[in-house]
């Protein structure tokens, strides 16, 4: 029984340090990132911080692409989703 506690434990702490990596988006500079991807033809799933740059998982001409956007708005790197 320790043992099984003990994995729960290790597991719940293991999800709250990867979550913790990454960082809340101002709604507003979330709502720009994406208004800037709309207007070049992406449509966005999901965008979130990590690293100093925004991640965002954006569909495009029925590809997935992971866009790294700076705080200028952007892209510095993309890359495309299997």
């Amino acid at each position: 029984m320790t043992r099984i506690i003990a994995l729960a434990l290790a597991l719940s702490l293991g999800g709250i340090a990867q979550a913790s990596d990454y960082q809340k988006i101002d709604p507003a500079k979330a709502e720009e990132i994406k208004t800037m991807l709309t207007e070049q033809g992406y449509e966005v799933r999901r965008i979130k911080s990590e690293d100093g740059l925004y991640e965002a998982y954006a569909m495009k001409d029925g590809v997935k692409y992971e866009l790294y956007i700076n705080e200028k708005l952007e892209i510095v790197r993309s890359k495309q989703d299997d």
